[in-house]
């Protein structure tokens, strides 16, 4: 009696506390019916070792899950526990980051993580952005680079100006992504869970007809011989393996994807992975970086591209237009500004400017034009900036906003994972939309499209595919929330997307990859296979032993190592998402 108390009180005690509860039949009402049982017909090292063998199964459970949080727990710790704030006179105090204000400036030490979010005003360093995307190899920061709330400084000192308060920070949103994940249950978990409500009484019932019919059919069986069937019976129909096991699994999913940088807000969200058919993708910021980069420089004869490229940087000297940034950016270098004598911004057409006594004349064919230039004009997709020296013509510089690196990759991926229909729509003109979209392969382009344009597409799509299939929508900015809210499930950029479209979408990809979404629907595919793996093999097995109980052939024993064993493979087979 003490060795089954100290086994099984916890099992007891919930069983009591749930019929209070209106919760009569689950595992716990079983597991006491069916050692009492085993009391009453005095197979007391039975009743024992049902209690001692099922806790064996939740150690293993408790092992599974706490294994399967690991990666999730380890995304908690990206959560700063304060911020040094730059007061007036230069010094530093150490503060809670919620206190922090936007627009104030904090200092971040190597080694610290960074609080909030913001914009490097002072220093240069390499930031651990792993726990936020994944992704091991440290990213460069510099004077004007945005940086997010979780990234580890790890060798220089940055002073940052606060551009988010704490509670809308990107860390704080992640943590109550991932606190909420596991509340939103997946359609087998659903199953499984009304499976178990109907099940449980229908097996009550069966040992009951067990324990009273079959003394009075069989003439040799005495009424405890009955009772002894019917406990090993409740004993083998605990639906554990699949209470546990399935749940287990998810979490599993969840956790292997955030390990990727990948966050998946619900269960329901990873397994309907599994049905995509149409993926709906934005293009600036989501197939491309959203970011002008000079793509090509051509130099006349005479001239190299290092000069025409130093030449261009510094006419662009005092442009603050996007076009100028990046011609800026690409030079790198230090602008020496008095060597400019004379710089005058021509409205719609350049700018002209005197370097080193030198005329530089930059800016579109019409510049050309008006100072009369002749030159060659150039059909390419992008920006193109011609530039003159001294009234000769010295060259062109393309500007465009590049693919990102594995965009074509993901494309690709998502086809070998069974996505159908891979469609582009963008507020970008037809040749560029057009240009990208036949590089990357995908399927149909639309262009020029307003947002409620885009939730028009959306609608029709939605109208013409099958009742079963998913579709996907893919975006990063303000614009595209309308869609990622009306998509079966929304998949943002979330690296430097807009919280807007993080907030409206239910999968996050938090390194702004294009190909994670391919692997966010390996992980789909492997966790459903796990899933289902475990509730064949749990009906199975139960099935056997039900039949070998009710026929006297299975033992108690037995019957404990049919359901605890079924739950410990169970569970160690949904732990296998983690390593995959």
């Amino acid at each position: 009696m003490v060795a089954y108390l100290v086994a099984g009180y916890d099992v007891i005690w919930r069983a009591v506390r749930n019929i209070f509860n209106g919760q009569v039949f689950d595992e716990n009402f079983l597991m006491t019916i069916a050692t009492l049982a085993a009391f009453y017909v005095q197979e007391y090292p039975e009743a024992v070792a049902v209690m001692l063998f099922y806790q064996v199964g939740e150690l293993f459970q408790d092992v599974a899950v706490n294994k399967s949080r690991r990666s999730i727990a380890d995304l908690m710790d990206i959560r700063p526990d304060y911020a040094n704030v730059k007061l007036a006179d230069g010094s530093t105090r150490r503060v809670s980051p919620e206190s922090i204000k936007v627009g104030d400036t904090i200092l971040v030490r190597p080694g610290e993580k960074v609080p909030l979010d913001g914009k490097v005003i002072v220093g240069s360093s390499a930031v651990d952005t792993s726990a936020l995307t994944g992704e091991s190899m440290p990213r460069s920061v510099k004077e004007g680079d945005d940086v997010l709330s979780g990234f580890i400084n790890k060798n220089g000192l940055l002073e940052i100006v606060v551009e988010k308060p704490f509670s809308e920070s990107t860390v704080t949103k992640i943590l109550e992504l991932v606190e909420n994940a596991s509340s939103r249950k997946a359609p087998t978990e659903q199953f499984i869970t009304k499976f178990a409500r109907y099940y449980t009484p229908i097996v009550v019932i069966l040992a009951v007809l067990l324990a009273v019919l079959l003394p009075l059919i069989v003439p040799e069986m005495t009424f405890n011989d009955g009772i002894y069937r019917a406990a090993i019976f409740l004993v083998i129909s605990c639906p554990c393996a699949l209470v546990v096991s399935i749940p287990v699994g998810f979490f599993g999913g969840i956790g292997a994807s955030s390990r990727k940088g990948i966050l998946v807000k619900g269960a329901n969200f990873l397994e309907g992975l599994n049905d995509v058919k149409y993926v709906i993708m934005d293009k600036t910021g989501t197939l491309t970086k959203g970011k002008f980069e000079i793509t090509d420089i051509e130099a006349s004869e005479g001239f190299s591209d290092e000069e025409l490229l130093e030449l261009a940087a510094y006419a662009e000297t005092h442009s603050s237009h996007p076009i100028a940034d990046s011609i800026k950016e690409r030079y790198g270098k230090k602008i020496d500004e008095r060597r400019i004598d004379e710089y005058n911004d021509i409205s719609g057409h350049g700018v002209q400017a005197i370097v080193d006594g030198k005329e530089i004349l930059a800016g579109n064919a019409k510049l050309m034009a008006k100072y009369s230039i002749p030159f060659k004009a150039v059909e390419e997709v992008g920006t193109i900036v011609y530039l003159a020296i001294d009234g000769a013509y010295a060259g062109y510089l393309l500007i465009a906003d590049t693919i990102k690196d594995d965009a074509a990759e993901g494309i690709a991926l998502m086809k070998e994972k069974g996505v159908e229909h891979i469609i582009m729509l963008t507020g970008d003109s037809k040749a560029v939309a057009e240009a990208v979209g036949n590089k990357l392969g995908i399927d149909e382009i639309h262009s020029e499209l307003l947002p409620q344009d885009k939730v028009e597409k959306m609608e029709e799509i939605m109208a013409h595919k099958n009742k079963k299939d998913k579709v996907v929508f893919v975006g990063d900015g303000i614009n595209d929330t309308p869609v990622l809210a009306r998509s079966d499930i929304g998949i943002a950029m979330g690296g430097l997307g807009s919280d807007a479209a993080i907030e409206a979408a239910d999968i996050v990809i938090m390194d702004d990859k294009p190909s994670k979404i391919g692997t966010a629907m390996q992980v789909a595919k492997d966790t459903r296979q796990i899933v289902w793996q475990n509730i064949i093999l749990a009906l199975a097995i139960k099935g056997v032993f039900l039949v070998l109980g009710a026929l006297g052939v299975a033992s108690m024993w037995e019957a404990v190592f049919a359901d605890v064993g079924v739950t410990v493979v169970a569970v160690l087979n949904a732990m296998r998402v983690l390593k995959k």
